[in-house]
């Protein structure tokens, strides 16, 4: 890029007055919000929490940045939207930054987090999404009743040469193919996969073991295995029959299934003929292809417009109304996406440009923990406010990016922010409630 030597430039005149800007204002930021993301930090405890779980193999007498320090540094700026560690050349001289460290001079330099990145290794995963787990565990205050596991994968395009990547056919690009699983906004795993792979591979693996878990915590807590058809496999619905887990997941159509509901598919083109109106229709049946070890509940949804006939299955080992598991259940999958969309995109987990597998695996992690620390604040701080239920991109842009003057002495670090801030109520309630816990 071409470098420009201009400090200070001209704008056209406002009523006769000069208009000119420069960067020279001193110590001010745009991120006033980040005191939010340190005040959460300190309540779950966090950073904390992950600087114990993770081995620091450097000279303690010879660093100038401890393991909390870089985490801490790398967490926050992901939150505040800055995803590439080229950033914190001139993002470790940010003194908002710095005081949300709890540092007083320059943070890790871009190279110095480089090196921390490419230290990760296997354990280093396994550790973090313990973490993951114990931080949503600790969210409850009393036993849950009922929880919902949701399963989905999606793409993670690459372009460079990284390790493990490999070209999707359905995707039409190189990519990795991380798993996640949520449990209503609150983020479970984020398992970095090579794509070349079945899309539910190792999903049986990792069912298995949030079950154990969170029956050891929780004993008598109803655990249900959400995911569409990709991941409806006989084996691991036999293996939830034999662990009292339920599951609601999708059925691929096919020419039997078609010819078990060819009745009811003629009879629901014949009410739209007759009527106009578009037909939806709900029914039950019992299915098992030959592969299976037995057949089991599949709830069928026949509809009909102008478009044509539109079938869709569903199987489960729940009790209950069709039309009722069907609409308020299974169709309440589709917010994962959602949720898939902030991590990805507003927490930059596609951010996967090592060279290397399990730096590639941490990257995603972080990404995924950064989405933990802004869903803490939603949850904790946010409920019963207009911001409620807003994706993490608009809490990052309306209490985050907040432009601040900082003064600071001996005694006193002063944020004064920007006084035409329009969220300065719900920012003090923010703040009052993450300090009151």
């Amino acid at each position: 890029m071409t470098k420009c030597y201009q400090r200070t430039f001209e704008f056209p005149r406002v009523n006769r007055r000069i208009v000119a800007a420069n960067f020279q204002g001193g110590e001010i930021t745009s991120d006033g919000g980040v005191l939010l993301l340190r005040q959460a930090d300190r309540l779950v405890g966090l950073s904390a929490a992950i600087a114990q779980v993770l081995s620091d193999p450097r000279r303690a007498a010879s660093c100038d940045h401890d393991l909390k320090s870089l985490l801490r540094q790398r967490l926050y700026a992901i939150a505040l939207g800055y995803e590439d560690l080229n950033d914190h050349g001139a993002l470790r001289q940010d003194v908002a930054l710095q005081t949300a460290v709890d540092r007083d001079q320059c943070l890790a330099s871009a190279s110095t987090l480089c090196r921390f990145e490419n230290r990760a290794d296997r354990q280093s995963a396994w550790r973090l999404h313990a973490v993951l787990l114990d931080q949503f565990i600790a969210s409850f205050k009393r036993p849950p009743k009922k929880l919902i596991l949701d399963f989905d994968a999606t793409d993670d395009p690459v372009h460079g040469e990284q390790e493990g990547r490999f070209f999707h056919g359905y995707y039409n690009h190189y990519c990795f193919l991380p798993l996640y699983v949520f449990c209503g906004h609150q983020l479970l795993v984020s398992y970095l996969r090579p794509s070349n792979i079945d899309g539910a591979k190792h999903s049986w693996a990792i069912l298995s073991l949030l079950v154990k878990r969170l029956r050891q915590v929780w004993p008598k807590v109803k655990l249900i295995f959400r995911g569409d058809g990709g991941f409806c496999r006989w084996k691991m619905l036999r293996w939830c029959d034999h662990h009292d887990v339920g599951y609601i997941v999708g059925l691929p159509k096919n020419k039997r299934l078609n010819r078990f509901t060819a009745v009811l598919q003629d009879e629901a083109a014949a009410c739209f003929a007759a009527t106009g109106h578009k037909v939806r229709w709900f029914s039950d049946l019992q299915y098992g292809a030959k592969s299976w070890d037995k057949p089991r509940r599949v709830i069928v949804k026949i509809e009909y417009s102008q478009h044509g006939v539109n079938p869709r299955y569903v199987v489960t080992n729940l009790e209950g109304d069709a039309k009722h598991l069907y609409d308020k259940l299974y169709c309440a999958r589709g917010d994962m996406e959602n949720r898939i969309k902030e991590n990805q995109l507003d927490m930059f987990g596609d951010r996967t440009s090592c060279q290397h597998w399990w730096p590639n695996q941490f990257r995603l992690l972080l990404s995924s923990l950064a989405y933990t620390l802004i869903e803490a604040i939603r949850r904790i701080a946010l409920k019963g406010t207009e911001l409620a239920k807003a994706y993490v991109g608009t809490i990052r842009l309306k209490l985050f990016k907040i432009g601040a003057v900082i003064l600071k002495n001996t005694r006193r670090i002063r944020f004064l922010m920007a006084s035409g801030c329009p969220y300065q109520e719900l920012y003090f309630l923010v703040a009052h409630r993450l300090a009151t816990g």
